[in-house]
């Protein structure tokens, strides 16, 4: 909506107290939007507008706006007659607990939120004032594309972002919320940032919409099927965080702030915890089966020894069979990753090794510590993983652990076999310390497949194989994969009773605090594919 006529273009006499009466209307008019109208039409598809977002996301009353009377200088398709200030873009930076956090918000409300020119340059603006702040930066995307009337410089403005995301990345944490549509160019965005939340029901992102992929495959699909926060979320991977609704979302939003460092030169806030760090855990003797094929859930084990059982977790449907997230020990935050016993026997496969090995450099370049809890029989087995390139994805989590330069701490809690073993942050590849529970398994491989390799032809000519098998299995557990074996070697810094895993724990982040190592001068590592 634009300024009322008699409010502009008043004669040079105008009394100051008019003229700032006129910026107090100007400034009312950009706040409110562009009408009731399409204010309704947003809530009914159960949105927010963009301000009613930002409030939900900032400390109340800390936000402040940037460039809230920018219009745009296009022309033609009768873009002339239709310049409402803020262009559909919302920009300027606020507090998250007290500390300092950019964001940007589309307005679906104008354009249907829609880039152009001047609404690129204002994101421009927002993002360089976050890097050079070294705060972090939330974007809260509800936007029809790139402003189709404006041709190629509202494509040039995703060029813009998308360089400055690049910029950022691994400087200041980056957060992308979809609470609309996302689609073609913007989508790579969100793809660029540390984190995507999405809302079900009303989130969707895509490179082709339905209409495209209708037209040049034939299959016929719905915009939440094609790219939904739940298909985002289980099978694409896209999304780390999935919620019902925006209140929900943006408060998990807040949550995430409060574990993570402003900048990559600070590190994670420290909060006094009222949780013991000498607490016992009883409980893990009673969760954890000491057989090795028997499953348990990995979570109950990482709500037990952290702080009041909070753990965030990252990725939570999409590679199920390993655990991501953030954490406190002693008011500490550390990022854990964790085999999932529950899920595929908590076998790496080339989607747990990707969310892993991401996680495990997103907490590397924000200075957060790691716990790797194991309890790995090996990579997946197939020829779908192989030509999947297992390998190389692999390779990816294996590169992550080893680049890291934060305290690493790996604690074994049951099997660590094979090269799975070594890919979760074993003492070999440079984790800071290891500890092992005296139910622990370390060895090439399981002791039945073992003995079966090494006694095949002892096994084979045999008169009595199933008894002379036992026997062979039993003589090959007793001698390389007792508790101690490792220990006995210095590949385990010290076999731990369970219950004692938080005060350990503690003591060895807080040890680790102060850790430091440099990495070779080089432009920047070549990373496995």
């Amino acid at each position: 909506m634009t300024v009322p006529q008699e409010l502009t273009g008043q004669a040079p006499g105008t009394s100051a107290g008019t003229r700032v009466a006129e910026l107090h209307e100007a400034k009312k008019l950009a706040r409110r939007g562009p009408s009731e109208r399409a204010t309704r039409a947003q809530h009914a598809k159960g949105k927010l507008t963009a301000r009613e977002r930002i409030d939900l996301l900032l400390d109340a009353g800390s936000f402040t706006v940037v460039e809230q009377l920018r219009r745009h200088r296009a022309v033609g398709f009768g873009m002339e007659e239709r310049k409402p200030p803020t262009d559909g873009v919302i920009t300027g930076w606020g507090t998250v607990e007290g500390r300092t956090v950019f964001v940007y918000a589309h307005d679906f409300r104008i354009f249907g939120g829609a880039l152009g020119e001047a609404h690129a340059e204002k994101i421009h603006k927002i993002m360089d004032m976050a890097i050079a702040a070294g705060a972090p930066l939330v974007s809260l995307n509800d936007g029809a594309g790139a402003r189709i009337q404006e041709g190629v410089s509202a494509l040039a403005g995703y060029g813009g972002i998308f360089q400055r995301n690049v910029r950022a990345s691994g400087v200041i944490p980056q957060i992308s919320v979809i609470l609309g549509p996302c689609a073609g160019g913007a989508a790579y965005s969100p793809a660029l940032t540390d984190f995507v939340f999405m809302v079900r029901g009303t989130s969707q992102m895509f490179i082709t919409g339905p209409d495209v992929v209708k037209a040049v495959t034939g299959e016929d699909v719905t915009q939440e099927r094609l790219g939904g926060a739940d298909v985002h979320a289980e099978l694409s991977g896209v999304a780390h965080f999935v919620y019902d609704d925006e209140w929900t979302c943006l408060s998990e939003v807040r949550y995430l702030l409060s574990l993570l460092p402003s900048n990559n030169q600070q590190v994670p806030p420290f909060t006094q915890s009222r949780d013991p760090a000498d607490r016992r855990g009883e409980a893990l003797l009673g969760l954890v089966p000491a057989e090795g094929k028997l499953p348990y859930d990995m979570r109950r084990v990482i709500e037990e020894i952290v702080d009041h059982g909070d753990f965030l977790e990252v990725h939570e449907r999409w590679a199920p069979n390993i655990l991501c997230g953030l954490a406190r020990i002693a008011g500490e935050v550390v990022g854990i990753v964790a085999n999932q016993p529950i899920a595929l026997a908590g076998v790496l496969d080339i989607r747990a090794s990707e969310k892993a090995a991401r996680f495990v450099r997103m907490c590397d370049a924000f200075n957060v510590p790691l716990l790797s809890l194991v309890d790995v029989p090996g990579f997946l087995p197939g020829v779908d993983q192989e030509h999947g390139g297992v390998i190389r994805h692999g390779a990816k989590l294996l590169y992550a652990y080893c680049e890291a330069t934060v305290p690493r701490v790996q604690v074994i809690l049951r099997k660590a076999y094979g090269g799975a073993y070594i890919v979760m942050d074993s003492r070999s590849i440079g984790t800071d310390l290891s500890y092992a529970w005296p139910t622990n398994e370390i060895a090439v491989m399981g002791a039945e497949g073992a003995a079966n390799v090494i006694f095949r032809k002892q096994i084979a000519e045999s008169d009595d194989p199933e008894n002379l098998r036992a026997r062979m299995v039993k003589d090959y557990r007793s001698e390389l994969m007792h508790p101690y074996y490792a220990a006995e070697r210095g590949l385990v810094d010290d076999v731990i009773d369970p219950a004692e895993t938080r005060s350990v724990l503690a003591r060895t982040f807080r040890m680790l605090r102060t850790k430091h190592a440099e990495q070779p001068s080089r432009k920047h590592a070549n990373t496995p594919l």
